[in-house]
């Protein structure tokens, strides 16, 4: 009997695995800390400003997400035309995937590169080419060395999820510089707002100067609005024309939009959210590795814990872990079998972790 066959190249595509959402127990308290969502929840004015449009949700939202990209544009000082917003960063990428990639193209991204990329690069039967890394950072040199006459677009999450690192800006505008003119760069500032660094940038002065180069941003992490799948692109004009041609014309909605506007203006939110953010990551970092683990150095809300490949695995860890109402993040499908990702959380949850790996290591 003939049925309906996928185009090619989906059926190859390994499914988005998202963090686990655990089940509460009776008389057990649960930490999710396997999807690096802030434990401050959105701004109290952006919980403020969605309830206040919810007596019209019978409304269409207004097509272009204008009041959204216009306080983007205030934030950053960038001009709201060469902004576009989208349900989660993660739908502009799959949209810029589709203006940009066809049947036999090729993209790049690392080795632990977010899952999105090869998904979004199959999906429209494209080749997803993987650029070694280089102590778990994205090597510039083996990028370049990965482009062939039929690669079209670079994929680089800078903070890269989930190993935390990150690459300066004068090796992102390296990269750019040393790929051809028609190639797109996609840098992915997921993390941003968490980073501390001199020699950092999200990207926004690469993008303003040059033709072939868009950043991506989102609403789901310091601005706790991930229920809500806001995301938006800073891009060249021609770019931008480009993927508002195949954007769904009502992608954001009206309770998401004035939320997001609401988040982007609480600065002193997002700046306790950072500051904390960078306490416990370091405090983290430390307590960790005073237990032997190692823990690779960060600079998003999350650490990324590394276990020996022999006896004390990361299986046994993360088991052990979810009993007491721990719950991390295995990485199986990212090519790190043998490490968990934890969500930067509440002090509570932080130092009962620390605990938990303590007694787990003393096989307690």
């Amino acid at each position: 009997m003939s049925r309906p066959v996928p185009n090619p190249g989906i059926l190859d595509i390994a499914p988005y695995t998202p963090g686990k959402t655990p089940v509460p127990e009776p008389g057990r308290k649960v930490f999710k800390l396997s999807a690096n969502e802030t434990p401050f929840g959105p701004s109290p004015k952006a919980i403020e400003a969605f309830k206040n449009v919810a007596t019209h949700l019978e409304d269409y939202p207004e097509g272009t997400s204008r009041v959204l990209r216009e306080a983007i544009g205030r934030s950053f000082g960038l001009d709201p035309n060469r902004i576009i917003c989208g349900a989660g960063s993660d739908e502009i990428l799959n949209l810029l995937a589709h203006t940009y990639l066809s049947q036999g193209d090729e993209a790049i991204s690392t080795t632990h590169g977010f899952l999105v990329y090869p998904i979004a690069t199959m999906a429209v039967g494209a080749k997803n080419v993987i650029a070694q890394e280089t102590n778990l950072t994205c090597d510039v040199d083996a990028i370049l060395k990965a482009v062939t006459p039929k690669t079209k677009l670079v994929w680089l999450a800078n903070p890269n999820n989930p190993t935390g690192t990150y690459v300066p800006f004068d090796e992102v505008k390296r990269l750019r510089a040393g790929l051809p003119s028609h190639v797109l760069l996609v840098l992915d500032a997921a993390y941003c707002d968490y980073v501390s660094r001199n020699d950092y940038e999200m990207g926004i002065e690469l993008v303003a100067t040059t033709e072939n180069t868009v950043v991506t941003h989102t609403f789901s992490k310091i601005h706790g609005l991930a229920a809500l799948r806001i995301g938006w692109m800073f891009g060249p004009e021609h770019i931008i024309d480009a993927v508002n041609r195949i954007r769904g014309p009502f992608n954001v909605s009206t309770p998401a939009m004035y939320a997001a506007v609401a988040a982007i203006e609480d600065t002193a939110h997002q700046a306790m959210s950072k500051q904390f953010t960078e306490t416990w990551r370091n405090w983290l970092t430390e307590e960790i590795g005073k237990l032997g683990l190692k823990v690779t150095p960060g600079v998003a809300n999350f650490v990324l814990i590394h276990f020996p490949e022999k006896g004390t695995t990361s299986d046994a860890a993360d088991a052990y872990l979810t009993k007491r109402g721990l719950v991390l993040r295995a990485l199986k499908n990212y090519g790190l079998p043998h490490s968990l990702r934890m969500t930067i959380g509440t002090e509570e949850a932080n130092r009962l972790v620390v605990d938990g790996l303590r007694d787990f290591l003393a096989g307690k």
